[in-house]
């Protein structure tokens, strides 16, 4: 796990990685299918392509529905900005220019399976998080601090259910 920023201004990051023992072209539709991501993630409850799309591609939109016991209920449209077959899919959230958050899933071709990443920035766009801390400016650092450490947990648990998932296929 790495990450980087105190701030959110900062557009603070985390990545975490795990190796996958089955080759990229494997691990790709478990990544870019977001009708599985709920089964995946601890945060994500549903997610439905949006304009008729079916399949991820560039400049395609989704909607996606979370859920935080701390910060409630939220949807938010995202936007496909990367989506290179067995290399990368990202998205960045609410709008492409100035984003609430930016997220890619990076596979890459080693020692026979695939390193796997998922790496997430913050901001530079408003979010719920951004609005606690415009609550509370003085608490900043440890808002996004504690941000970071839930976005690594569970990042880390996403990876390892792709892993699973992946190597038993």
């Amino acid at each position: 796990m790495e990450w980087t920023g105190a701030r959110y201004a900062d557009g603070p990051t985390v990545e975490v990685r795990t190796w996958i023992d089955a080759p990229p072209e494997r691990v790709w539709p478990l990544v870019s299918d977001i009708a599985l991501m709920p089964e995946l993630s601890d945060e994500l409850r549903s997610a439905e392509w949006l304009d008729g799309a079916t399949k991820p591609a560039l400049g395609a939109r989704f909607l996606g529905r979370s859920r935080h016991d701390a910060l409630g209920e939220w949807s938010t449209t995202s936007y496909v900005v990367e989506c290179a077959p067995a290399r990368a899919f990202a998205w960045a959230v609410q709008d492409v220019a100035e984003p609430t958050a930016l997220w890619r899933f990076g596979l890459r071709a080693e020692r026979g399976g695939t390193e796997l990443t998922e790496w997430v920035r913050m901001g530079p766009g408003s979010s719920g998080l951004s609005r606690a801390i415009e609550r509370m400016p003085e608490k900043e650092q440890k808002i996004v601090f504690v941000r970071l450490r839930e976005f690594e947990r569970n990042m880390t648990a996403t990876l390892d259910r792709i892993k699973r998932l992946a190597e038993r296929n």
